[in-house]
């Protein structure tokens, strides 16, 4: 559960620390006092888009810290390599360069590996999810979640992606025969102009090698003749090699009197092998390099029919066989088109049966998890103050789709006498709320989630109905963390912590303050919510019937 929030530089909130208890926590406040902006950040701390706007003015980053207790050892932090701790801290630090800084036990993770846990630990639900119970498209969604069929939904998408792959095999080798003509023309041309070559791999590197050593045959071939007459001499002077031959001749006689100098006759003799070797090399490089000018005029032509290839079939030799074999083959496949077709037809019509029974598994599964949705909705909706309300999910068949053949719509009908009908056209906005609030109730059921979010849930139910509201969400929390952000003071009086956003000026800047409320706060609290701004005896009153006290 959310243990403790610490928000800095958000909007209006310069600083605060609140604390969150189990059971059913309210945060209450005039409009406009910053209850959103706590809301805010606790999306942001789940790994939720964050703009630099959200920063306050003035700042050079915004941040949000919060610690979470009692949490399970979910596979996130092994799959991520995060250190478990039951006491999870997560921080976030927003800038005003878009850049996020995220850690969570203070292991730098990314926004998207972040919402990933976040999903886990908290469930957000406003006024806009609300909205989302007129769009049809989301209902398939509520019902999957609801009937925790995953296992056949992962058999089916193994299905369909198999008709997928086939269908667009088939679709790639289908074209019109004008189509078809001009491609096998354009590939045949290819083919040739590319085996007219008759090209080698690495070929081009070997020829442009060999140029460059040709283009600098006169440098080559006189340095040579420098470097073997250096080593063996020439008609002015004794070569190095001869040079070095006197001297180990010499040392060599020296030695038999001085045995000091046999260490530098080994040297000098070492010496002398060695550049006998190299000279030996030099002349025999200089014998076999011989160039001609014809030859260097045939690389350059042979280079110019590469250059133009290369222009467009690819950067080397190499690729352009590449290119020479994947044309072969792609011509191999447009002339025996129609016989690899009929094929894949074959195979296609295989893998949409297989395809139409998982759908047909996954379906009955769904009718199933409809059939214990609408019983549980309707038996929340019923504590809800809403007993005569018909609840049905209605399925139409599809094609195949990536989510199966189904379409879902949840129906209902709000009186006694009508007909059911989709939900946007017979709900009101009180009415919605409340079949909201039985949706994620019971979704809430079927996962581990441990804290609850409800964002001003409350719009457009009053009266007894908000009563029974009240009782819901104090029944929710019973077994989960709930959060409320409410404008009735029946959801207010119920609550375990109530939490009170006010905001205030001080030197030229406003400034929001979050405060924990005691029993005489709570009373006046709830007078102000009654009652608006003027709270009088009666309000008061009415406060103190509602706390019981």
């Amino acid at each position: 559960m959310l243990s403790v929030l610490h928000i800095e530089n958000i909007a209006v909130i310069e600083q605060a620390d609140i604390v969150f208890d189990r059971g059913f926590n309210v945060l209450t406040g005039e409009t406009g006092a910053g209850k959103s902006i706590v809301i805010d950040a606790i999306s942001a701390i789940l790994g939720e888009r964050a703009y630099r706007d959200m920063i306050r003015t003035g700042a050079s980053k915004a941040s949000v810290r919060a610690l979470f207790r009692q949490v399970p050892e979910l596979p996130w932090f092994r799959e991520n390599g995060v250190a478990y701790e039951e006491e999870t801290l997560i921080q976030r630090e927003i800038y005003l360069d878009g850049k996020n800084v995220c850690r969570v036990n203070g292991q730098l993770v990314s926004v998207s590996i972040l919402r990933k846990l976040g999903l886990q630990l908290i469930n957000i639900h406003g006024q806009r999810d609300s909205q989302q119970l007129f769009d049809e498209g989301y209902h398939l969604l509520y019902l999957d979640a609801f009937a925790g069929d995953e296992a056949l939904q992962a058999a089916y998408t193994e299905k369909y992606e198999a008709v997928s792959t086939l269908r667009r095999e088939i679709q790639r080798l289908s074209m019109d025969e004008g189509e078809k003509l001009r491609r096998m023309e354009s590939l045949k041309f290819q083919i040739d102009e590319i085996s007219r070559a008759k090209l080698q791999a690495g070929e081009d590197e070997t020829l442009e090698a060999r140029r460059k050593l040709l283009q600098n045959a006169e440098k080559l071939s006189d340095g040579l003749d420098a470097a073997v007459a250096g080593l063996y001499g020439d008609e002015d002077s004794d070569g190095a090699a001869a040079l070095l031959t006197q001297a180990e001749r010499a040392l060599a006689k020296l030695g038999r009197y001085d045995d000091s100098l046999e260490a530098l006759h080994a040297r000098v003799a070492d010496l002398m092998y060695q550049v006998q070797d190299v000279a030996e090399e030099l002349r025999d490089r200089r014998a076999d390099f011989a160039y001609s000018g014809d030859e260097l005029e045939a690389i350059e032509s042979r280079l110019d029919v590469i250059h133009r290839l290369r222009r467009k079939y690819g950067a080397t030799c190499q690729d352009i066989l590449t290119y020479l074999a994947k044309a072969q083959k792609e011509l191999d496949e447009i002339e025996f088109a129609d016989d690899e077709i009929l094929r894949l037809k074959g195979k296609l019509k295989t893998a949409e049966a297989e395809a139409w029974a998982a759908a047909r598994a996954l379906r009955a599964a769904r009718q199933e998890g409809a059939r214990r949705l609408a019983q549980q909705i309707l038996e929340e909706l019923r504590q809800l103050d809403m007993p005569r309300v018909q609840f049905q999910c209605a399925f139409t068949e599809t094609e195949l789709t990536p989510t199966g053949a189904d379409a879902v719509a949840f129906y209902m009908s709000a009186n006694i006498g009508e007909a059911l009908k989709p939900m946007n056209k017979v709900a009101s906005g009180g009415e919605l709320a409340r079949i909201m609030l039985a949706l994620k109730n019971v979704l809430a059921q079927q996962d581990q989630v441990a804290t609850l979010i409800f964002d001003e849930v409350d719009t457009g139910v009053s009266g007894r109905a908000a009563q029974k509201v009240a009782e819901k969400l104090r029944s929710v929390a019973r077994n989960k963390q709930v959060l409320c952000v409410t404008h009735l003071p029946q959801i207010a009086a119920l609550a375990d912590t109530h939490l009170l956003i006010a905001k205030g000026e001080r030197d030229g800047r406003t400034y929001t303050t979050v405060t924990p409320l005691d029993r005489e706060g709570r009373k006046l609290e709830l007078a102000r919510i009654i009652g608006g701004a003027s709270i009088t005896e009666t309000t008061l009153k009415s406060a103190g019937e509602m706390l019981g006290c």
